[in-house]
């Protein structure tokens, strides 16, 4: 186990602009919600609810998905900075516990007055929305019952699945995906929507989750092959798709891959940014998950806070791949890795916001 790390370190560590630190004393819980940057607009990004070893690994996360969500606004072109709110619980509750401290947090969200708006997120759907936005305003995805535009899912799987057909026309001359392997690592909400994507334009996919009996259901509907967990990273394929949790491919990790792209859902990939120069080291191209994953804000932002229609949605969404393939260009023109090509596009966009 690593030593515990003081809540304090994490904030003065941080470059971020504010942290809301609370403690929800009837449920035993702690709310976070990072602020990282105002710079574009008020910062924005979804709630996770998740059981942690220790409230400042909670805030560690939110601080770390807070700057990741100031990159994706900036390289996206929307008016938003980056933020991301934890609920670091003790257990996931249920009911009216979990009603009430939604209620909480969404006090808490409410006075802020407008400097952080939210959505879905880890262990978050569009109904517990629905009971914060009893309380605060600042809330987009709430269900469709209730007038919000619902889960982001399905976008979010759809922009990966664009990003991934880019991927593959840089890395093979074609975008074609047809008897290409990709290894969906996690099928949950948007995992599982991915990997039908991918089963209709002809790949062979292949799944794997630590809940079993989810991976089996889905390989039996789509046909396709169940990797175990513990043997993903090292299973041949044309696409690796890490689409569960962060923080998964690392400096001990990335030797083991066997694939020649890295392009999926999960926010936080790369354990560090250097990282992302040992992928180019070994030859293989690695989609920033701050472009590939922003199908989810495209639809709920766009739709609930810029009044988009869903054609112009499905427009941003194919727009990710367009975005991919210049910092690919930009990788290849300057000799830098595609991770830190991403990077270099969001300073240059926030530089010209200020």
């Amino acid at each position: 186990m690593r030593p515990a790390i003081p809540l304090e370190h994490v904030i003065e560590t941080w470059d971020g602009e504010q942290v809301l630190v609370r403690r929800d004393a009837p449920s035993g819980s702690w709310i976070f919600v990072c602020m990282h940057s105002h710079r574009l607009g008020p910062s924005g990004g979804g709630t996770r609810m998740k059981v942690y070893e220790s409230p400042a690994e909670a805030l560690l996360d939110g601080t770390r998905l807070a700057a990741g969500m100031t990159m994706k606004f900036a390289v996206a072109g929307f008016p938003f900075g980056g933020g991301k709110a934890v609920l670091a619980v003790p257990r996931l509750f249920e009911g009216e516990d979990r009603a009430g401290l939604l209620r909480r947090y969404g006090e808490a969200l409410e006075s802020l007055g407008g400097s952080f708006f939210t959505g879905c997120d880890m262990n978050i759907t569009p109904a517990d929305l629905d009971v914060i936005a009893e309380v605060s305003s600042h809330v987009f995805g709430r269900s469709a019952e209730s007038g919000g535009s619902g889960e982001p899912g399905p976008a979010t799987a759809r922009g990966v699945f664009h990003g991934i057909q880019a991927s593959v026309a840089h890395a093979f001359g074609s975008p074609d995906l047809e008897g290409r392997t990709v290894l969906v690592q996690g099928v949950g909400s948007v995992g599982a929507r991915l990997a039908e994507f991918l089963a209709a334009a002809g790949a062979r996919v292949l799944v794997t989750d630590v809940a079993a009996d989810r991976a089996a259901a889905l390989a039996e509907r789509l046909g396709a092959t169940v990797v175990a967990p513990e043997d993903a990273l090292a299973t041949q394929c044309d696409v690796y798709a890490p689409c569960a949790t962060g923080g998964t491919l690392s400096a001990e990790t990335i030797p083991r891959l066997r694939c020649r792209i890295v392009a999926g859902s999960a926010n936080n990939q790369l354990a560090a940014l250097d990282d992302a120069d040992q992928l180019q080291a070994r030859g293989i191209l690695y989609a920033p998950d701050f472009v590939i994953n922003a199908g989810g804000v495209f639809y709920n932002g766009g739709k609930e806070a810029l009044g988009w229609d869903d054609a112009r949605v499905e427009r941003a969404l194919e727009g990710i791949g367009d975005t991919l393939a210049e910092i690919y260009a930009r990788s290849e023109a300057e000799g830098i890795s595609t991770g830190r090509a991403a990077e270099a596009l969001a300073q240059s966009r926030l530089a010209a916001a200020s």
